[in-house]
C-alpha cells in the first residue's frame, strides 16, 4: 500500500479518506516541523500532504525522490519550488475556491474595522477609558461612497468586492491582465499601478505571491497612496514590505493598515505591534470549521485521485 505523508494534523475528514485508500504516516507534533523532522517523517512516501509552513524546495525533492506529489492545504504554492517539481514530474495541487468565502469575509471585516476604529475602540473599554460616548467621540469613516481597490482580482479579489458593493463601494482594481467580464459584473474599473495607488481609500491585496509581485507594496507605493487610506492584506505577506510599512505609518503617508499575513510569518515587525492604527490578525483567512473541513477534503481527493492514477481536482503542475 502506498504510503501518504501528513505533515501537520489537519482536519478529520481529510485524515479519514486518506487512510481509506493508503498507509498514512502523520505528525505526531501539533507544529510546524522543522526540515528535517519533515524529511525522515516522509521517508518512503509517494505523497506529501503539505502547509505553507512547509517549504518544499529543489534540494528537498532531490533528497526525497520517491515522493510524486505534492498536496497543499492551501490556495497558494509559493512555499513549493514549481520549476523544480515540473523539472522532476513531480505533481502538486492546492485547495482553491473552496476558502474563498471565508477569505473575503476577514477581508471585509477588516476593512470594516478599520473605517470604525473596533479594534481602538476594545482596547479603549478594557483599558478602563471609557466615559461614555459623546458627539466627537472615536469617529470612524462610513464604507459608503469610499473606493475600494482590489489588488489581484481573482476568485478572492472578486468576492471582496461583492461584499463592498453591498456597502456601497465604488471598486477599482488592478491586476496583471483586464478581467472585462469581472467589469461588467462589479462595475469595476481597471487601473495602471500608479494611478491604482492614488484612487482608494482602501486597498485590498487578494493577490498571489509571484516574482512580479514580492516587495511590490514599499515605501515608494505607500508615497503614492492618500494619507487618508487603509491597507489591508489577505493576500500574500511578502507582497508587503513590513519595514517600509512602519516608516510609512510613522510619516502618516496612509492612515492605518490591517494584516492577516506577514513578510517573514509567523514574525511580525515589532514595529507594527506598537501602532494603534493597525490590526493584526494571525493568518485567519481560511479559519472557519467548514472551510477548514472542505480545505482537507479536497487535499484528500488529491491524494486519491493520484494514486488511482486519476486526474487531479485541482492540479496546480
Amino acid at each position: 500500500m502506498d504510503k501518504v505523508c501528513v505533515a501537520r494534523r489537519i482536519p478529520q475528514a481529510g485524515l479519514d479518506l486518506i487512510a481509506q485508500h493508503a498507509e498514512m504516516i502523520l505528525s505526531p507534533h501539533d507544529r510546524a516541523l522543522t526540515r528535517e523532522e519533515l524529511m525522515d517523517l516522509c521517508t518512503g512516501c509517494r505523497v506529501l500532504v503539505a502547509t505553507l509552513a512547509n517549504r518544499i524546495d529543489r534540494d528537498f525533492l532531490l533528497a526525497r525522490p520517491e515522493i510524486r506529489l505534492v498536496a497543499n492545504v492551501a490556495v497558494g504554492y509559493d512555499n513549493v519550488d514549481l520549476v523544480a517539481a515540473r523539472e522532476f514530474g513531480v505533481m502538486v495541487s492546492n485547495t482553491p475556491g473552496v476558502l474563498t468565502d471565508a477569505t473575503a469575509d476577514l477581508t471585509m471585516l477588516l476593512i470594516l474595522a478599520l473605517l470604525r476604529r473596533l479594534v481602538e475602540g476594545d482596547r479603549l473599554v478594557r483599558a478602563g477609558e471609557f466615559r461614555g460616548m459623546h458627539p466627537l467621540f472615536m469617529l470612524g469613516s462610513d464604507p459608503r461612497g469610499k473606493v475600494l481597490g482590489i489588488y489581484g482580482m481573482g476568485r478572492i479579489g472578486e468576492a471582496v468586492a461583492q461584499r463592498a458593493l453591498s456597502f456601497g463601494m465604488k471598486i477599482v482594481y488592478h491586476n496583471r491582465h483586464p478581467r472585462p467580464e469581472a467589469e461588467r459584473e462589479l462595475s469595476a474599473e481597471y487601473l495602471g499601478f500608479d494611478e491604482f495607488l492614488g484612487a482608494c481609500d482602501v486597498l485590498a491585496i487578494t493577490a498571489p505571491l509571484t516574482e512580479e509581485t514580492r516587495g511590490v507594496f514599499n515605501y515608494q507605493a505607500f508615497k503614492r497612496m492618500r494619507p487618508s487610506a487603509y491597507l489591508v492584506n489577505t493576500g500574500r505577506g511578502p507582497i508587503v514590505v513590513e519595514e517600509d510599512l512602519v516608516r510609512a505609518l510613522d510619516d502618516r503617508l496612509i492612515a492605518g493598515a490591517g494584516l492577516d499575513v506577514y513578510e517573514f510569518e509567523p514574525k511580525v515587525h515589532p514595529g507594527l505591534i506598537e501602532l494603534p492604527n493597525v490590526i493584526l490578525s494571525p493568518h485567519l483567512g481560511s479559519a472557519t470549521i467548514e472551510t477548514r473541513n472542505q480545505m482537507a477534503a479536497l487535499a484528500a481527493h488529491n491524494v486519491i485521485a493520484f494514486l488511482h492514477g486519476q486526474d487531479l481536482p485541482s492540479r496546480v503542475v
